[in-house]
């Protein structure tokens, strides 16, 4: 079968898919431009691809949200997105960092294995190109930094999520997903410890664009 001309990713993730700024205080609302967040930064890099950014604040893995809501549940509302937009070649994964709360009483294991559950539900979705499967890249996110107005929230999680990157890359070995540590090319806004500046969003867009040159040619 022909290869169509423009192939279709879905970028699934937190609030770094979705592009807020580091919080200095927590009503900080400020959002990066279209075009400075990292899935602009990619589609600009990848022009034969439709980029579709969904990118929810405040989404975990597998979880509800006692306090920020039911709905940030990364697992619950994939499938609708997923068959909003299907067909899909391509789904990267970016969710994680939420799950390092302790209000999820999860460690670094727990939140690999959530991810997981994430690949295997876009598996079994059917919603790839003739009711196949999407393929799936996973990307661990970099290390928090317990600092600012977020260090209460995210208390102990920094550890968790050094420890995230080699649990997670083996995760996706057994389910046969590409894997990408952004840890490797970025580091979190120490005003926050947990979103990335301009420039952080602009070298993570230009290596998943690399990987997904690479892996998808």
């Amino acid at each position: 079968m022909t290869r169509p001309d423009t192939r279709t990713a879905l970028l699934y993730g937190d609030s770094n898919t979705h592009g807020t700024l580091a919080l200095a205080h927590l009503d900080d609302r400020r959002r990066l431009s279209r075009g400075d967040r990292w899935p602009g930064v990619l589609a600009a890099a990848l022009p034969d691809w439709h980029v579709i950014e969904e990118g929810l604040p405040g989404r975990t893995t597998v979880h509800d949200d006692p306090i920020e809501g039911d709905h940030r549940n990364g697992l619950s509302v994939l499938p609708a997105i997923l068959e909003s937009h299907r067909p899909l070649d391509l789904v990267v994964l970016k969710l994680g960092t939420n799950d390092l709360k302790p209000r999820f009483a999860t460690g670094a294991m727990d939140i690999a294995l959530s991810i997981g559950r994430l690949i295997r539900s876009v598996a079994a979705s059917a919603c790839g190109p003739d009711n196949g499967a999407p393929a799936v890249l996973v990307i661990c996110p970099p290390p928090i930094l317990e600092t600012g107005c977020l260090a209460q929230m995210f208390a102990g999680g920094a550890a968790k999520s050094q420890a995230l990157p080699p649990l997670l890359a083996a995760e996706c070995q057994r389910h046969g997903a590409a894997f990408l540590d952004a840890g490797r090319h970025i580091a979190a806004d120490p005003l926050d410890g947990i979103h990335y500046t301009a420039a952080a969003h602009a070298a993570l867009g230009a290596a998943v664009a690399a990987e997904i040159r690479r892996r998808w040619p």
